[in-house]
């Protein structure tokens, strides 16, 4: 048996200015064929646990590509296409099955559907291929993905701890249904929910509800069950929040699991909305905590739904209301990096820290912050994930420095990372266990790796292309009406 294991992955944030060519998935880690499969094979990735099922039914492994990008602006056509073009050429090439690890909230130059778009074209090429897929808690799930694939299911936590895990689950089934031990049919839909991130985590209300009514489907009998918040900044007609069941053989069961997760999901509707407090409000009253790591989450400005990061004001209000032994994670300014390079370490230096890009979606002009501090470390920016989420990925931030204020340690990059895991600081030096507040641009996923350590966490209401005000974002494409841009 042949099997072909490939990742195309990307969380596309339509109100981003940061363009997302090729450079960007290459920045990340987009490996082809046998390096492809060395980079994930051991991995906690939904990749990594299909390749553990081909070896051990001693399939043979095809991996045409591997890449994932750093949520940003849509996909550029050539970059999609040199992700999409190596599957389908696989495809071509004839294989036995497929097993995809998408993310489903993927909008490009030729397509707003780009992981329903790669479904449809691997189905034109071998119409009774065998295809498994496994798609982020975020994904905004269209027909077209649906109808072109054997099994879907999605992750059931946010941060995603479980990738490996519904990797599994969706790889069992396709293989059972190929040796015929099962039939799995699949029944889906949606609701008119624009669903905040914010309101996603699924240690709160009110995922947390649905995901246990997930869980107790498939206790009850179904093979998957899955509810999807959806992303509400891809800016597309299929955005928001909706779900799938896999039942063996009962479509009409698996509708009735569905109708039961949205149903619910529409009497909670009005707690998927954010609601913040100024941010001037937020740092004093983290100033009145005295027991550290505080968490001060920059939200607005998080790479990891696709902004800048190098929003400077949440640093701004931190620094301007004199709060002490901050560690910063992470401003990403090439420049900036290029010019501590330049100083030694240990040399006092003034730059221009971050404001780099400007966000015309939103009306922003970028605004940088003079900072003057010691060069303290300097590094190339790799290392490897030890923690819950992406466990064994190595971890590209590209040249990296930390500058120190004295009052602030801030890890400045070159490439976006989202701050999910502790090496983020201990890879320069910082052990953010003895830090008094941390500074996160994150929204939820920082809980993987933070959240054992926290002593308290407060949300600060930035400015930036990941915010959670609806009324600065200019939506186009999303059906309408939809809750809460409509009153429903």
């Amino acid at each position: 048996m042949r099997i072909l294991i490939a990742m195309m992955k990307h969380e596309t944030n339509t109100f981003s200015p940061v363009e997302t060519g090729w450079s960007r998935f290459e920045d990340w880690g987009a490996h082809f064929g046998p390096a492809a499969l060395k980079a994930y094979e051991g991995t906690a990735m939904p990749m990594g646990s299909y390749i553990r099922l081909a070896r051990e039914i001693g399939a043979e492994i095809v991996t045409p590509v591997a890449a994932e990008a750093m949520p940003s602006g849509p996909v550029k056509a050539q970059a999609y296409e040199t992700m999409s073009g190596a599957i389908c050429d696989a495809v071509r090439q004839g294989v036995d099955a497929a097993m995809l690890d998408l993310h489903g909230a993927m909008v490009a130059e030729p397509t707003l559907d780009g992981e329903g778009t790669l479904l449809e074209r691997m189905r034109a090429i071998a119409p009774d291929l065998p295809i498994a897929v496994t798609l982020d808690l975020h994904c905004n799930l269209t027909e077209r993905m649906m109808r072109n694939c054997t099994a879907l299911i999605g992750y059931k936590t946010y941060p995603h701890v479980d990738m490996h895990v519904v990797g599994e689950q969706v790889g069992r089934i396709l293989l059972r249904a190929m040796k015929g031990e099962i039939r799995p049919v699949m029944a889906w839909g949606n609701r008119p929910i624009l669903a905040q991130t914010l309101r996603m985590g699924t240690d709160d209300e009110p995922m947390k509800e649905l995901i246990a009514m997930a869980r107790a489907a498939e206790s009850e009998g179904m093979l998957a069950a899955t509810v999807f918040g959806g992303f509400p900044l891809a800016d597309m007609p299929d955005a928001g929040l909706s779900a799938v069941a896999i039942a063996d053989g009962d479509r009409a069961g698996a509708q009735r699991v569905v109708d039961r997760l949205l149903d619910r999901a529409w009497q909670l509707r009005s707690e998927f909305v954010y609601r913040g407090q100024p941010l001037a409000q937020a740092i004093s009253g983290a100033k009145k905590l005295t027991d550290g790591p505080i968490l001060l989450l920059d939200h607005a400005d998080n790479c990891g739904s696709g902004a800048n990061q190098d929003v400077m004001t949440v640093l701004a209000e931190i620094m301007r209301q004199g709060l002490e032994d901050v560690a910063v994670a992470t401003i990403c300014d090439p420049g900036a990096v290029r010019e501590l390079q330049a100083t030694e370490i240990g040399k006092t230096t003034t730059i221009k820290l971050g404001g780099k890009q400007s966000m015309p979606s939103i009306g922003r002009q970028g605004e940088p912050l003079t900072v003057t501090g010691r060069v303290r470390t300097l590094s190339d920016g790799d290392w490897v994930v030890r923690g819950p989420m992406y466990t064994g990925v190595t971890v590209h931030m590209g040249p990296t420095a930390v500058l120190d204020t004295g009052k602030v340690k801030i890890v400045i990059t070159s490439h976006n990372h989202e701050p999910w895991d502790l090496g983020v600081f201990t890879s320069v030096g910082i052990d953010p266990r003895h830090c008094r507040y941390l500074m996160l641009k994150s929204r939820i996923h920082y809980r993987a790796g933070f959240a054992p350590i926290a002593r308290a966490t407060i949300t600060c209401d930035g400015i930036g292309v990941t915010t959670s005000d609806n009324s600065v974002l200019d939506f186009k494409h999303v059906r309408r009406p939809i809750y809460p841009l409509d009153s429903l």
